[in-house]
């Protein structure tokens, strides 16, 4: 079991979740329940994953919740692409949130290579 506060890639997942709900307050009020919500909850799936897969035990349930870690981020950068092409978020506010994604799914992706081989050796 590990405890996933001392993951770096956690660390950048909560402070991304953390700006996010900074940054949809200013959503329109008609998004609060679409767009609004579906950014934040994805936002939030990253690092709950990331949480939930350090308290199995094994790395096979690691690399699972990783996964999906991974697939809620893949999700995000949908939505925040969405977001801009609505006009809900301006580009450099955009570049500078689909940058710090970017970096926390490389992130995701070496862990995962990791455990990986852990879990093979």
């Amino acid at each position: 079991m590990k405890d996933f506060r001392d993951l770096h890639v956690w660390e950048r997942s909560h402070a991304l979740t953390l700006a996010l709900y900074a940054t949809t307050t200013d959503f329109p009020r008609t998004e609060l329940y679409g767009l609004t919500s579906q950014i934040r909850r994805c936002a939030v799936s990253i690092g709950a994953n990331i949480a939930e897969g350090c308290g199995k035990r094994g790395n096979n349930e690691f690399q699972r919740f990783l996964q999906i870690a991974a697939g809620s981020a893949s999700e995000l950068d949908y939505e925040l692409l969405l977001a801009k092409d609505l006009g809900y978020l301006t580009i450099p506010n955009y570049s500078r949130i689909a940058d710090e994604l970017s970096q926390i799914r490389r992130m995701l992706s070496a862990l995962l290579r990791k455990v990986n081989v852990e879990r093979r050796g």
